[in-house]
């Protein structure tokens, strides 16, 4: 069976990407796709819905991602463990990481429905039934959250990018309908998003049969070692998971549906920054493994100074134009996001900083120093947001996000010297750091422009 699978994965290999340069460049255009996605997605339903009614639909959509991620138990990040140190026993692994997918993904759907009444007693029972229908959904996250780590053992990382990208644009095309139809409603728009995994779901089954043939043969020992590895490494998956939507889960607690959509409007537009932080993680980790620690430093804290560099420039006119570009994009209702937005704003320049600086921990194998400063940060996130945030709204969230996000930045710095014993990184921006980025652009457009030359010489 494993030789089977073995030679499956080899007639499939001309299918997936070849070399680590591609694989990132894909990485990087399909985040940048998924942005712009998610930007449409978001203008359409506050527009149409209102902030009243994108509250409503984010408490409903919320759940099923959330509590999926929280309670992955590390599965994924065991199974491409697992596949790479027992490739022979691909099958049984992969059928094993999906069993205990969907089991973990039941967990979720039970807590979600006995919980939901009393934490969102606030919104309409119809929301708060809907909400805990949808969180049929969950398994379809966790089905897909085991592919992708599949996936990215056998490089397939065409599949990776799909499984990220086609459930938002599945929901865009479901969004535009419903708008055309004038059908769309906090419970329709619900629908778009829920299910809209179903199809990449089936697919990747289907991909996955194929390359796999997964089976249940040795169910117990398979999963023994899938929960070895797991519960080691599940506490990065969960602070993850948490940094990304503990906000949301918290205020949701808080807030009127109104002001929720409003916060969840303006939250969406200040993580487009994202991109140019996440982007260059992608590239640097792998560089810095194995270099000397003097240069890891000045690696990482160059990429920081010129994507922070880019992230304020980018923010800065978010700050300056909040109002405006609120109300082009989304409407004249959620000009009161403006105070929150520019909050937002600064806490993802410093929390963009933080994730690059991090990649020096990473690559010199110092991960736990990283796990503790995340946990430290959520530590602080959440009880300064149930502070803050029935005292000041919505900007009470925005400020519990900043000062945890500033003190970890902190924390990280000052371990440098502590961990690393190297000098705190300079994270300020230079001149000539402008002045790389500008010879990097130079030659990036001169080697397409000798390309396109040589291209049109061949033709004639």
């Amino acid at each position: 069976m494993g030789h089977q699978a073995t030679e499956r994965r080899a007639e499939t290999a001309p299918r997936t990407m070849k070399g680590g340069t591609a694989a990132i460049a894909q990485s990087v255009a399909t985040k940048f796709a998924i942005i712009g996605i998610n930007a449409a997605t978001g203008i359409i339903t506050a527009r149409a819905l209102l902030p009243v009614g994108r509250g409503e639909l984010a408490a409903m959509i919320l759940w099923p991602v959330f509590l999926a991620n929280a309670l992955t138990l590390g599965i994924p990040s065991a199974l491409t463990f697992q596949l790479k140190k027992h490739p022979k026993r691909s099958a049984e692994l992969l059928g094993a990481a999906f069993v205990l997918a969907i089991l973990t993904s039941v967990i979720a759907i039970v807590l979600g429905g006995v919980f939901m009444h009393s934490w969102i007693p606030q919104y309409s029972p119809k929301a708060i039934l809907y909400a805990q229908v949808f969180l049929l959904s969950a398994p379809l996250t966790s089905l897909i959250n085991t592919g992708r780590a599949a996936f990215q053992t056998s490089n397939d990382f065409w599949a990776v990018n799909g499984l990220l990208a086609i459930p938002p644009a599945i929901t865009l095309v479901v969004l535009v309908g419903l708008l055309v139809l004038r059908a769309l409603t906090p419970y329709t728009a619900a629908f778009a998003y829920a299910p809209a995994g179903v199809a990449p779901a089936a697919w990747m089954m289907w991909r996955l049969w194929g390359l796999y043939r997964p089976t249940l043969r040795k169910f117990r020992e398979s999963a023994r070692h899938l929960f070895s590895y797991g519960v080691r490494s599940y506490g990065i998956d969960l602070c993850g998971t948490m940094a990304l939507y503990v906000d949301q889960a918290v205020v949701v607690r808080f807030l009127a549906p109104d002001a929720m959509g409003t916060y969840v409007v303006a939250l969406s537009l200040s993580r487009m920054l994202n991109a140019f932080h996440t982007s260059v993680v992608l590239v640097l980790f792998p560089k810095a493994v194995s270099q000397p620690i003097e240069t890891i430093r000045e690696m990482t804290s160059r990429a920081m100074r010129m994507s922070t560099l880019l992230t304020v420039s980018a923010g800065t006119m978010i700050i300056v134009l909040g109002p405006q570009v609120l109300t082009l994009l989304y409407g004249s209702e959620y000009r009161d996001a403006t105070a929150v937005l520019r909050i937002l704003v600064l806490e993802v320049v410093l929390s963009g900083a933080t994730l690059v600086l991090s990649q020096a921990f990473m690559a010199v194998g110092r991960p736990g120093v990283i796990t503790a400063l995340q946990l430290t940060g959520l530590l602080l996130s959440v009880p300064l947001m149930i502070l803050l945030v029935p005292r000041f709204g919505i900007a009470g969230a925005g400020l519990a996000l900043l000062l945890s996000t500033t003190i970890r930045f902190t924390c990280l710095l000052l371990s440098f010297p502590v961990f690393l014993k190297m000098r705190v990184p300079q994270f300020l921006p230079r001149r000539r750091d402008v002045d790389y980025m500008a010879n990097v652009a130079l030659r990036y457009v001169s080697d397409i422009s000798g390309r396109n030359l040589r291209a049109a010489e061949e033709v004639d």
